[in-house]
């Protein structure tokens, strides 16, 4: 996936400023930015401030980690039951 020009703070303050003024096609023109992207920035972070937008990065790690954490036992588990399966 193609990394963004801009950072999620510098979206945050581009979409604080569109509510400020309310003008779509000035503030793209200005950022150099289509329309579909504003509508879908707003729709993604609309909103948010910058501390809930770090608020926000910090629970998706973590539950990134506990969904690795649950896929490691899931596969222990399915071992364990592979093994137990087997007569001896």
């Amino acid at each position: 996936m193609r990394k963004s020009r801009f950072t999620e703070s510098q979206i945050v303050a581009i979409l604080k400023e569109h509510d400020a003024t309310g003008k779509t096609a000035e503030i793209c023109r200005k950022h150099g930015i289509h329309e579909n992207t504003l509508r879908n920035w707003k729709a993604k972070y609309g909103g948010l401030d910058v501390s809930d937008l770090a608020r926000m990065k910090q629970l998706e790690a973590e539950n990134a980690r506990l969904k690795r954490i649950v896929a490691d036992q899931a596969m222990d588990i399915d071992a364990l039951k592979h093994l137990n399966a087997k007569k001896w």
